[in-house]
């Protein structure tokens, strides 16, 4: 395991620990105390209080269990349905192949920000559209990776050699399909899941994706801009969080990336 791997995976464990136990030491990030007006950092609070006298770890905690947990949906719900769709268009063929791909076309040709900004606008603040519409937006990569892969290896004399000997298209999934494929799938989540965190929080930034008083990481550092010069640990933090998490995610798939593009290029 090389120390990128190994400094991704140590970051990557320190934030979803933080996720995790910050509702354990501070847990309630919605409870106010105006008395406590952007209070100065302490051993009870390390971050200090924000402009309502919130208590900023339970909001950060809270903001990044949430971009984590949203994420994470949304990438296997995408995963899943491309990797299907993909496979069927590979294995059915035909019309089947031309109708999923026009529908490919179809999404692939408005921008992704765009289309999510359209279901943001429909969700008003709710998670459940807002998680579909991030979804919506990543199926295509899977599908027309998937596509690609297994009409080339359904074809090959491997996969006839497992037909010619009766085993089932389970079969021909599990033992030809899945090994070539989980690699480049699991790079793909990886890099999507950083996506996804930083669409999240750029929809919060700009207003129009998860609302108050649901903490966020976009939506605090839009919270904390006009009190930046009196507090900048306000707007800092959140950027620091969401940094942290993208850049472990990177660091992670360094290797995995290489790793795929070796694959290819043996297969090919």
């Amino acid at each position: 395991m090389s120390f990128s791997v190994k400094a991704g995976a140590s970051l990557l464990l320190l934030v979803v620990l933080f996720a995790l136990l910050g509702p354990v030491l501070w847990p309630d990030p919605a409870a106010q105390d105006l008395v406590q007006f952007l209070t100065e950092p302490s051993w009870q609070e390390p971050l200090g209080r924000d402009q309502m006298g919130r208590s900023l770890m339970a909001r950060l905690a809270a903001a990044t269990r949430l971009s984590l947990l949203l994420g994470m949906l949304c990438v296997i719900t995408a995963a899943l349905l491309g990797s299907l769709l993909g496979w069927l268009s590979a294995w059915r063929g035909g019309w089947v192949d031309g109708l999923l791909r026009s529908l490919a076309d179809g999404v692939l040709a408005l921008p992704s920000l765009l289309l999510v900004l359209l279901f943001s606008a429909m969700a008003q603040g709710g998670f459940a559209i807002l998680y579909l519409g991030l979804a919506m937006t990543q199926w295509v990569e899977y599908y027309w990776v998937v596509r690609a892969r297994s009409r080339v290896l359904l074809a090959s004399p491997q996969v006839e050699a497992s037909r010619l000997l009766g085993f089932g298209n389970g079969y021909v999934v599990r033992r030809h399909l899945w090994p070539v494929l989980a690699p480049q799938l699991l790079t793909m989540m990886a890099f999507g899941l950083a996506g996804a965190i930083l669409t999240l929080s750029t929809l919060g930034f700009v207003g129009v994706g998860i609302q108050p008083p649901t903490p966020e990481l976009g939506l605090m550092m839009t919270e904390a801009q006009p009190h930046y010069r009196e507090a900048p640990r306000l707007l800092l933090a959140p950027i620091l969080v969401m940094g942290l998490m993208l850049l472990a995610l990177v660091l992670l798939n360094q290797q995995s990336a290489s790793h795929t593009q070796s694959t290819q290029g043996a297969t090919s």
